[in-house]
């Protein structure tokens, strides 16, 4: 007797046709993930990544801007040191500057004016020569005399002397009908009646001398007293009653 025999075991379900899996109903369950391939998965990724951002919120114009941040005490104490330290560096600097123009002044002042105590000792030099020189009578003067040779010999000596004076920049003092200065005269007497305006130099005592600009000796001079006018002479008319 021939038996079929059976592909099932126990305990173990009948495998289905494909014609009875598609008729199957479709039984209630949590939900499976999708499967996705490689392919897909690249695309999704791709798409993210390259995504326009949202776009943001409009500004609100009427709003009002943040206020300043104020700055740290340690940022505002180093930059009032910043500060304190330029405007010192600032001041220094004025000073050197200063102590360097008057250094280069005084050494100017000393070139100009070192001769200036020697060259005032021997004014009474020449002072001298003018007075022998004007004490020598006119009738002695012509002629070629012992005391005419004399007189020109120094009054070469003087002029000499006065050459010499002027290339070290001593400058002689004559003042003669000129206004009285007092920053370069000396006023010794006035003289009245003078037919000169008032304060005008009519005699020239002494000779002053500058150097280079600066008054080394004062002129001694006489000054004109009054208007110059003659005075009026006027007629008393007047009549003691009796």
């Amino acid at each position: 007797m021939s038996t079929t025999p059976n592909n099932t075991q126990e305990g173990t379900p009948p495998k289905k046709t494909p014609a009875e899996i598609a008729a199957a109903p479709e039984v209630d369950g949590p939900e499976q993930p999708a499967l996705t391939t490689d392919a897909e998965a690249g695309d999704a990724a791709a798409t993210e990544v390259t995504g326009e951002p949202d776009a943001a919120p409009p500004a609100d114009e009427t709003a009002e801007p943040p206020p300043p941040k104020k700055p740290a005490p340690l940022a505002t104490e180093l930059q009032a040191r910043i500060d304190e330290l330029n405007g010192q560096l600032l001041r220094a600097l004025a000073e050197v500057d200063n102590v360097r123009k008057r250094s280069d002044r005084m050494v100017a002042d000393a070139h100009k004016y070192a001769v200036g105590n020697f060259a005032k000792d021997l004014l009474s030099v020449p002072d001298n020569l003018k007075r022998a020189m004007d004490a020598v009578p006119e009738e002695a003067r012509a002629g070629d005399g012992l005391v005419a040779k004399l007189l020109e010999g120094v009054s070469a000596v003087e002029r000499e002397l006065a050459a010499a004076f002027e290339k070290h920049g001593l400058t002689r003092l004559e003042p003669i009908d000129v206004p009285f200065d007092p920053n370069f005269h000396e006023a010794v007497f006035q003289v009245p009646n003078s037919g000169k305006p008032a304060g005008t130099v009519v005699q020239l005592l002494q000779t002053g001398y500058t150097l280079n600009g600066r008054l080394l000796r004062a002129a001694m001079v006489g000054v004109a007293k009054g208007n110059g006018a003659p005075p009026e002479h006027k007629v008393d008319t007047y009549t003691k009653s009796r």
